[in-house]
């Protein structure tokens, strides 16, 4: 039986997931999970920490996507294990280009067309953005089920979990910012 009945409301759509050691799945390890779509019948979200050995200027010559500017020598992001052959930008809402852009959150978006990446090499990119290949997803209940099991923690979404570069402590940040003490968790520093 899922708990589907667990969220009354708007979801966890602007919201960060954070992956307790419970997870029990090595792709999210320590993953944060910016959510952008969350229903009854779906959920879905970009990782916001894993940089994959890829960086912007490179994927950007790979998709012959002219720049106007010296694009940010950035890291791609591994976004999840769906659909990995596909981009995916949270950005500032100072892009939009309907229909293709999700407005998530108050100032945040997701645009997955190339549109988005003729923005981020123009001359007047988004204030804030991040790519990533791929992204995670969940169909009805299975995300409920999970956070039930304490696969996941909530937290409020910020501009430095989201966007920041310095993604080794993205984790632990998401953590102490709900309090929780990243070296007290089981499993967390290698002890029960």
């Amino acid at each position: 039986m899922t708990s589907a009945k667990l969220f009354d409301g708007p979801y966890l759509k602007g919201k960060i997931l954070i992956a307790s050691p419970l997870i029990g799945d090595p792709r999210f390890d320590r993953s944060i999970v910016y959510m952008c779509a969350h229903g009854d019948d779906h959920a879905m979200g970009i990782i916001v920490n894993k940089p994959m050995g890829l960086r912007l200027p490179a994927l950007f010559e790979q998709l012959s996507v002219k720049s106007e500017i010296e694009v940010a020598d950035r890291a791609v992001l591994d976004g999840g294990p769906v659909d990995r052959d596909r981009g995916f930008v949270l950005h500032s809402d100072d892009f939009l280009h309907e229909p293709a852009t999700l407005v998530i959150d108050e100032g945040l978006a997701l645009t997955a067309t190339k549109d988005i990446l003729e923005a981020m090499a123009s001359a007047a990119p988004p204030r804030k953005s991040t790519l990533a290949l791929g992204y995670a997803g969940w169909e009805a209940g299975q995300l409920e089920d999970e956070i039930a099991a304490n696969a996941w923690l909530i937290a409020e979404a910020d501009e430095a979990l989201v966007f920041g570069e310095n993604h080794d402590v993205k984790w632990a940040a998401a953590l102490k910012k709900i309090g929780v003490n990243p070296e007290f968790l089981t499993g967390a520093s290698g002890h029960a």
